[in-house]
């Protein structure tokens, strides 16, 4: 890795004496986020977690807070970057086998050329995978979809991004592995990612995004393949729609050449009421027969539909609620101690943003 990181400290030199610019001051801008919340699950689970496999709004029947964060970005001349700090129930859950918990983003950019068509960055980065983020006031519906909860929210490494048009952008990435700041073995060789986002039109985006790299299937690192599509569109003032897929492969053993997938179609519909409202409603299917990335005890076939209505209390501020509803082919969730297809749960949320 050091290698790449050396190419990195080449790449910014050449670019300082390529860009003939006059002396500029540095610029800080901060922003924040901070989501509070209140979820009951019908099920009325006895363990500190709602659902092993979500991680956002995932304590039950107690008021508290998913994320609170601070970010401040700078930019000098070609470069900048950004740091945010968080902490919540968001970060306790998603980040609970990493050491450093409480930093969101950490990285350096850099333009490559004057027109900045080309830009390379480094450090602990949001996914490139995936249309919801960590923070609900970009996410159609509020509480995350499960190819969301089980793919990257962020991921370390270098990304090096080429737009050769306001259609077209193409990213390369190198990555320590699957949203992790640290390896998993030092002597592993990196992850790999790429992306490819299409937007022809201010309305449409299409994107599709990849990861390669080794990730342990119980105690053994084994190669891993992922891809993921969606297609976001706003058809008019109203309507909004998203339509995402994940494909995943794991091997399941380094003597033969066995693999186990994973994967899951999305369809979100947004429909904007007047200035103060929306809603949202969306269908979902997951399947992980083998548990690759869900560990329940039966396999993992489930269906999820949603329906969320959002006040829009000012330009800053958000107050959602959402109704949830699960049914599996397999009983995976639990209730009065015992094993049952069905879950059912009802989130509140006030978050702020500026």
């Amino acid at each position: 890795m050091k290698h790449f990181f050396y190419s990195f400290l080449l790449i910014v030199c050449c670019s300082f004496s390529s860009f003939s610019q006059e002396k500029s001051e540095v610029k800080v801008t901060f922003s924040g986020f901070l989501d509070t919340y209140y979820s009951y699950d019908f099920n009325q689970p006895q363990s500190e977690k709602k659902l092993p496999f979500l991680y956002n709004y995932n304590r039950h029947n107690e008021l508290n807070v998913n994320l609170g964060l601070l970010r401040a970005k700078l930019e000098y001349e070609n470069m900048y970057g950004s740091i945010a700090l968080h902490s919540g129930t968001y970060v306790e859950d998603n980040y609970a086998n990493e050491k450093i918990k409480y930093v969101s983003e950490a990285y350096l950019g850099l333009y490559l050329d004057q027109h900045k068509k080309q830009t390379i960055e480094v450090g602990i980065m949001p996914s490139h995978i995936g249309f919801e983020s960590a923070t609900t006031a970009t996410n159609l519906t509020l509480t995350r979809s499960i190819l969301a909860e089980n793919s990257p929210y962020f991921v370390t490494g270098i990304k090096y991004s080429y737009k050769p048009s306001d259609k077209w952008n193409f990213s390369g990435l190198i990555l320590n592995g699957w949203q992790r700041i640290s390896k998993p073995e030092k002597n592993s060789i990196p992850s790999i990612g790429t992306q490819m986002v299409y937007k022809p039109s201010d309305k449409s985006t299409i994107n599709w995004s990849n990861f390669v790299g080794r990730e342990y299937y119980g105690s053994e690192l084994l190669m891993r393949y992922f891809t993921n599509i969606y297609w976001d569109y706003k058809w008019n003032s109203k309507w909004r729609t998203i339509g995402g897929f994940d494909f995943g492969l794991q091997d399941t053993s380094s003597r033969n050449e066995v693999h186990a997938n994973w994967f899951s179609p999305v369809i979100i519909a947004q429909y904007t009421i007047n200035s103060k409202w929306q809603t949202a409603l969306r269908a979902e299917y997951y399947q992980d027969v083998k548990n690759v990335m869900i560990a329940t005890p039966n396999a993992f076939k489930t269906t999820g539909v949603s329906l969320n209505f959002d006040y829009l209390i000012n330009s800053k501020m958000k107050f959602r609620t959402e109704v949830r509803y699960f049914d599996s082919k397999e009983k995976v969730f639990v209730k009065n101690n015992q094993l049952t297809p069905e879950d059912f749960f009802i989130t509140t949320s006030l978050s702020f943003e500026f």
